[in-house]
């Protein structure tokens, strides 16, 4: 474990927004930071200019705050590494970082979703690339936190979870800060699924609003939304009580009521009457959702869990499914009971 958090080497792999809002958090707070960017001019406008223009727009950054596209300048010999990086790329990403992370690395990810073909987490793929790092020194971030809420310092909680309490509590200890709560958790699955598969209920919500069907619908939505998320986390041993916290419901209303969404965003686009391909070609911040909608239909088939909400959005993404015609499908299966959680 980190022997000295007052003086810890931090790198952070990943500067979309959340990955900046996070580096300049940890800046702020007095840590000399290098962070990792793919794109060469979003190096070059934050090192000349302290701002990433491309995804955290009006935002000044801290001169604590270092851009490089050099990947191993940012990960070598570090105490805390933080990736954030889109879930789709974090298999790509972490295999290129095997090499350079060392085994007394604490390795922290802030990104949500479930890989497409194995199903695995975030932290589920960084175990699987880099073999070198512990188990115990992994550790996930997740709760409700739009980016540019965080940069503006906004009064924010978040959980930080790891199978090793003592990981938890440092990662706990590194972040916070007194605008940025942060509780610990060693339900790691847990909370890494309430973050993932919130994002295919917010396009749910999104599409609602599209509809223009109004708040009894969401709030209906929301509600059932929660319910999948739980089946599914319990099917895989999380414990139940984490979906009634921050990574849980509180990451779920955030994103199924905030406009900012992106995936509440693509949602309701798509209610409006756009193709998913009109939608995405206008994006370029990524919608997790999207991709986390195959990996939650087939995980969720594959484990006989019942998530009907995320199977019409599946149906509606990849089978150009009509939105009014799923709705009406969920509203008119058999009637249940509502405490009935097969």
């Amino acid at each position: 474990m980190m022997d000295n958090l007052t003086d810890a080497k931090i790198g952070v792999v990943g500067g979309g927004s959340w990955g900046t809002a996070l580096a300049n958090l940890l800046a702020l707070k007095g840590y000399a930071i290098d962070l990792w960017v793919y794109e060469p001019e979003v190096r070059e406008a934050i090192e000349t200019r302290r701002e990433n223009e491309w995804f955290l727009p009006g935002v000044t950054l801290s001169p604590n705050l270092s851009a490089t596209n050099d990947l191993g300048r940012a990960i070598g010999e570090r105490d805390l590494l933080l990736v954030v990086v889109p879930s789709h790329v974090m298999r790509e990403t972490g295999e290129k970082m095997a090499g350079m992370v060392t085994a007394k690395t604490t390795v922290v990810t802030a990104s949500k979703g479930i890989e497409n073909v194995t199903h695995l987490t975030m932290t589920g793929v960084l175990a699987d690339t880099l073999t070198g790092v512990s188990p115990d020194r992994l550790a996930v971030l997740s709760g409700p936190s739009f980016a540019r809420e965080v940069a503006r310092q906004a009064p924010t909680a978040v959980t930080a979870a790891s199978a090793s309490k003592a990981t938890a509590q440092q990662v706990q200890q590194v972040f916070a800060t007194p605008a940025f709560r942060v509780y610990a958790s060693q339900d790691v699955i847990g909370v890494e699924l309430g973050g993932a598969v919130k994002n295919v209920i917010a396009i749910a919500a999104g599409i609602i609003d599209g509809l223009g069907l109004g708040l009894n619908t969401r709030a209906a939505l929301i509600t059932r939304g929660l319910t999948e998320i739980r089946r599914l986390g319990v099917k895989m041993g999380a414990n139940p009580r984490t979906f009634t916290g921050l990574a849980g419901i509180g990451d779920l209303l955030l994103t199924c009521t905030g406009d900012v969404s992106r995936n509440h965003t693509v949602g309701r686009k798509i209610g409006e009457g756009m193709t998913l391909t009109e939608i995405l070609a206008d994006m370029r911040m990524v919608a997790e959702g999207v991709k986390t909608a195959k990996s939650v239909y087939n995980l969720s088939r594959k484990l006989s869990v019942e998530m009907p909400i995320c199977h019409e959005i599946y149906h509606v993404l990849y089978d150009e499914a009509s939105p009014a015609e799923a709705l009406k499908r969920l509203m008119t299966r058999d009637l249940k009971d509502e405490l009935d959680e097969r």
